[in-house]
């Protein structure tokens, strides 16, 4: 058996990457060159809503590499291209020549069914959010911002041409630490991911075959346009970046995620 990976370029990217090069049956991996990790603020906000975003933005990197280091690929072939070659023939030549058992996605955007049928195994992505409750973009900050942190995970899924809408594989939250800000609890879920997806492989191997759940629709599909930079003054103002805490206090929403999983 063997897997090709096609993600983004961030460390979170790379870590995940490595934890899959852990099953011995990485083959390669295609890494799309994706944005600016410190976004400038927009035109037009106020001063103080500029320095939140700011802040919200550079924790964000910080963060992110205390938790996963710098971006560093394991020992296989790394192919990196630009958005506008990610369903090309390059990588329909990558992908066929290569004819893995199992293609996964984290990070990167959306494949056509032309690149999807280069593939004729499993194909799973690695959605950093919660389906169906969480789907779609941004999502491991709305959690926080309707105040169930706890609902701060990830869903493997099924590849389709639906945006996070195939079968689930498996789902993982994130452990709640006392301290935690937004950044380290959406981090503390990849860390998860991390843990658990190989372990999901080599059930997959064992068995053949793995049992999914079809999603509902009766989720929602947070889209990156619902998101403006004054939502950050909740986080930020309103809660001081504390919400996490106020989960282990008791003091908001104590409901649990329902979970789809291949492991104990």
């Amino acid at each position: 058996m063997s897997i090709v990976f096609i993600c983004g370029s961030h460390p979170r990217h790379a870590f995940i990457a490595r934890q899959l090069a852990t099953t011995g049956i990485l083959k390669s991996v295609i890494v799309e060159q994706r944005e600016c990790f410190n976004p400038q603020p927009p035109l037009g906000v106020d001063k103080a809503l500029k320095e939140i975003f700011i802040h919200h933005f550079t924790q964000r990197d910080r963060i992110e590499h205390e938790f996963f280091g710098e971006v560093d690929w394991p020992n296989v072939p790394i192919h990196h291209i630009q958005l506008n070659k990610l369903n090309s023939e390059q990588v329909h030549t990558l992908l066929t020549q290569s004819s893995p058992d199992l293609l996964i996605t984290y990070g990167c955007h959306m494949l056509t069914e032309a690149t999807l049928g280069c593939v004729s195994g499993e194909r799973w992505n690695c959605h950093g959010g919660l389906s169906p409750q969480y789907r779609g973009a941004i999502t491991h900050f709305w959690p926080s911002y309707m105040l169930e942190p706890q609902m701060t995970g990830m869903t493997v899924h099924d590849l389709t041409q639906k945006l996070d809408a195939g079968d689930v594989v498996h789902q993982c939250v994130a452990d709640m630490v006392s301290g935690d800000t937004l950044h380290q609890v959406a981090s503390r879920a990849v860390l998860k991911l991390g843990e658990e997806l190989p372990q999901v492989i080599v059930k997959l191997i064992k068995c053949g075959s793995l049992v999914k759940q079809a999603q509902r629709n009766n989720g929602t599909l947070w889209l990156a346009s619902k998101w403006q930079p004054e939502h950050l003054r909740l986080i930020y103002e309103t809660y001081q970046d504390k919400i996490v805490d106020l989960y282990l206090d008791k003091k908001i929403s104590q409901k649990q995620p329902t979970l789809y999983r291949q492991i104990l």
